[in-house]
């Protein structure tokens, strides 16, 4: 598991991961001096006289000039405390390297992981659900670092400082630390042993439930209308409510679980000091006395650190999904290279040469052999009956999908790499449901601009150009009005406008549309087709590529390709 979690890590945040190593060491150590500092107090508490017999305190007492044995005592017990105090300041401060590390990890990941989705294509995000990917971007990511690597974190520091308390017992007696052994080990193996195969368990089954749910919510809110018209609301509930039982009835399970290595450790230590007392009752003496003194003292810190090692297992084995996600994430560690804003000219036509396409998972070609040119300033129809392959086709013009075989060319350049970006800055485009974010009219026409940088003069041509000038007019914001997610406050026409102003914004050279009109009313199509026409007839190098299976979409065109299905 910990080469897998070292795999996950980004090159850059290895070497830091050394420093903090260092400083989980560093505190560790500190914790340790920390309880050996207490033993001084103890040594006055126990036998008054030691003082005087034991020769380090002795030395200190005889060096300072102390008058008497009262205020030494008070003397030790201040200095003690300061350096607690002190002790603790430089923890906390070393905790912040930790602390900072494990969090600008966090960062990176969720933004690599979102980027190497994102990264990987259109194919891709199609063939995955939306509800998943996000959670695993958002949650996922998030859950690694506090469920994984700080628990991590915390089980090396204490198993350290176990260590240490373990030989410095062994070193002042091997009876304390034979004992120490024969309580605390059988009680963590016994619990490591019961709990191993539940915790992963439990952690797949919750992380599972939390998807569906995940998945549930979205796809409810999304399809509203469709669900309360048809009354799914109560089914859409009912698998709401199994997933949430499964979550609640993990939840319980790993809360109980989470007692157990409390209970388990006070009763090993009550145990050991059980042992510890009968000996002593049996053997008496002033050093089986103090024995039981510095065992008293180990165990406070033992208790803990012994929790809290069981308590950090419990959440690597819990949270262990976390590790098989990101570890089966392609390019988890890839940057987002810069993204280019130069354009690729266009001055004479685009190729699509012995093109053949094939998904991923498909059984055969939707495009096969397909060659056509569409010259600068031509406005150019494409149909065919559903399969035929026409919105493949235009994800292919559009740069999103890749030929299987063949290629995509630009004045004889075939686009590929840095030009495919190049060619994407250069089109614009609109869908048969124009994307739109939960922001104003402005953000969503100037797509993915600051505001500071949007050229006003140039969204009011748009405006114009789509016939969007009165409706925006009549609003009490124009357009700084928000308009919902999924402009759920538009109607289908001002939506699809806006997409248009929008490839018109970029001023594109080519502008394609993907069935754009396909599910609006007859008179808000012939609008939107007319204001299509008069872009047109007002730029004659303009190019226009239009997909749609209605002729009334296609009457502007110069001529119409029909794509046929493959067999």
């Amino acid at each position: 598991m910990n080469l897998r979690i070292l795999d996950i890590i980004p090159k850059s945040f290895r070497a830091k991961g050394v420093w903090v190593s260092l400083t989980i060491f560093v505190r560790a150590l500190l914790n340790f001096v920390g309880l050996a500092a207490l033993l001084p107090m103890l040594y006055l508490i126990l036998d008054a006289e030691s003082i005087h017999s034991n020769a380090s305190l002795h030395t200190i007492y005889e060096a300072f000039n102390f008058s008497s044995e009262s205020q030494f005592a008070i003397a030790v017990a201040v200095a003690v405390v300061l350096f607690i105090v002190i002790k603790n300041l430089i923890n906390l401060l070393l905790y912040r390297v930790e602390r900072d590390y494990i969090y600008a990890l966090y960062r990176t990941l969720s933004r690599n992981l979102f980027v190497s989705y994102f990264g990987q294509g259109l194919q891709f995000v199609k063939g995955e659900n939306s509800a998943v990917l996000s959670r695993n971007v958002n949650v996922v990511c998030y859950t690694f670092i506090t469920g994984v690597l700080r628990p991590l974190a915390t089980l090396a520091s204490e198993v350290i400082l176990l260590l240490m308390i373990f030989v410095s017992i062994a070193i002042y007696s091997p009876l304390g630390a034979a004992l120490a052994v024969a309580v605390f080990i059988p009680v963590a193996l016994l619990y490591f042993a019961i709990m191993r195969y539940r915790l992963d368990l439990y952690g797949n089954v919750e992380n599972e439930a939390q998807r569906r749910k995940y998945r549930d919510v979205i796809e409810s809110f999304r399809g509203y209308a469709d669900i309360e018209i048809n009354n799914a609301f109560g089914h859409r509930l009912s698998l709401f409510d199994r997933e949430l039982d499964t979550i609640v009835k993990v939840g319980r399970k790993s809360a109980t679980i989470s007692m157990l290595p409390q209970n388990l450790t006070e009763t090993g230590l009550a145990l050991g000091m059980a042992v510890l007392l009968a000996l002593g009752t049996s053997m008496g003496g002033a050093d089986m006395k103090m024995l039981f003194g510095v065992f008293a003292v180990a165990g406070l810190r033992l208790l803990p650190s012994a929790r809290n090692i069981m308590g950090a297992w419990s959440s690597l084995r819990y949270n262990r999904y976390t590790i098989d996600i990101l570890d089966k994430a392609d390019d988890v560690k890839a940057e987002l290279k810069e993204a280019s804003s130069e354009r690729l000219s266009f001055n004479d036509k685009i190729e699509l040469r012995n093109l053949s396409f094939r998904f991923d998972n498909g059984t055969h070609e939707t495009l096969h052999n397909l060659s056509l040119t569409i010259a600068k300033g031509e406005k150019v129809g494409i149909n065919g009956e559903s399969g035929a392959g026409k919105t493949t086709l235009l994800n292919i013009l559009l740069g999103l999908y890749s030929p299987t075989e063949g290629g995509l060319y630009v004045d004889g350049k075939q686009l590929c790499g840095e030009e495919l970006r190049k060619w994407q800055n250069s089109i614009g485009y609109v869908s048969q449901s124009t994307f739109l974010t939960d922001s104003t009219i402005l953000s969503n026409i100037a797509l993915g601009c600051d505001e500071k940088d949007i050229d006003m003069a140039q969204v009011e041509q748009c405006i114009e150009a789509a016939s969007l000038s009165e409706f925006v007019a009549s609003l009490p914001n124009g357009i700084h009005t928000r308009i919902g997610e999924c402009g759920a406050l538009l109607s289908g026409g001002q939506r699809q406008r806006i997409g248009i102003a929008r490839a018109l914004y970029k001023q594109a050279d080519i502008l394609f549309f993907d069935e754009a009109t396909s599910s609006l009313d007859n008179a808000t199509e012939q609008s939107i087709n007319s204001a299509i026409e008069r872009l047109s007839s007002s730029n004659s190098e303009l190019t226009i590529v239009v997909v749609a299976h209605r002729d009334s979409s296609l009457g502007y065109c110069d001529r119409i390709i029909t794509l046929e299905k493959t067999n």
